[in-house]
């Protein structure tokens, strides 16, 4: 089995595949990470709680945009699930031709959704957005090359920013408002980050699909934990918030070595 971990700026996402089954999924606060026993401890409670024989992993991947935790990790892996992880980074088989500037500026998590969508749906143009902590557009053309995108705060730096740069504001939960129209001032923050997210996604799809597809309508595919909250609005052609997960698998099946095979 194959356990893989996707290290973002707030959460920890993990998921365990048996073949091309993702058997379980789990998330842990990225801070604090813990010293490599604490994430052992962690990884093997919460393996067995979702029915998961922490002796049964046999691979580890990871992806992380928070390069000081690879170390920790590494740490983990080797000692409770005696594996060398894989680390998504450049320089790996990726089945992608970047065409960043500098491609390695590129987001390890990005380029994982780009390779899950390649696999998906090969042969498609797509545009891949993904609410996390920031929001992040990606352009993936049908012939696999990566081309960039655009990065904007999400909805929960937004949030924090209101309740911690203002005197007045409180912090509110995020949540799809009844109404656009607030009738209290937590009403009116939720309806604002809502409704001028939403704008924002249909705002810069429309604009990159201008300029990457001369107006081809391609693929929209929606990630990341505020996804969801979005599907209503008929943003996008498919909702998929485990997505890097699977581009993850995917990039460690690329890049494992055929005496690997039957670890």
């Amino acid at each position: 089995m194959l356990l893989c971990l996707d290290i973002g700026n707030t959460q920890i996402h993990g998921g365990v595949f048996a073949g091309d089954t993702l058997c379980a999924q789990f998330r842990k606060t990225t801070h604090p990470l813990g010293s490599s026993d604490e994430l052992g401890v962690f990884f093997s409670a919460v393996l067995r709680e979702n029915g998961c024989e922490p002796r049964s992993i046999r691979r580890v991947a990871i992806c992380a945009v928070v390069p000081p935790a690879l170390y920790a990790l590494r740490g983990a892996s080797l000692k409770y699930f005696r594996s060398e992880p894989f680390v998504l980074q450049a320089g790996v088989k990726t089945g992608l031709k970047v065409r960043y500037r500098n491609p390695h500026e590129v987001g390890a998590d990005r380029i994982a959704n780009a390779i899950a969508v390649t696999q998906r749906h090969p042969g498609r143009d797509a545009l891949i957005i993904d609410c996390g902590t920031a929001t992040t557009f990606d352009v993936l053309t049908a012939g696999g090359e990566y081309l960039g995108g655009a990065i904007l705060p999400g909805l929960g730096i937004s949030a924090e920013m209101l309740a911690s740069r203002t005197a007045r504001l409180p912090a509110v939960e995020i949540t799809r408002p009844e109404s656009a129209l607030g009738r209290t001032t937590v009403e009116s923050i939720q309806s604002g980050l809502y409704h001028g997210h939403a704008g924002a996604l249909r705002h810069l799809s429309d604009i990159l699909t201008r300029e990457a597809f001369a107006g081809a309508k391609p693929l929209l595919v929606g990630t990341g934990g505020f996804s969801r909250m979005f599907e209503s609005e008929g943003l996008f052609d498919e909702v998929v918030p485990e997505l890097v997960l699977w581009g993850l698998r995917r990039a460690e099946e690329l890049n494992r070595e055929p005496a690997g095979e039957g670890r």
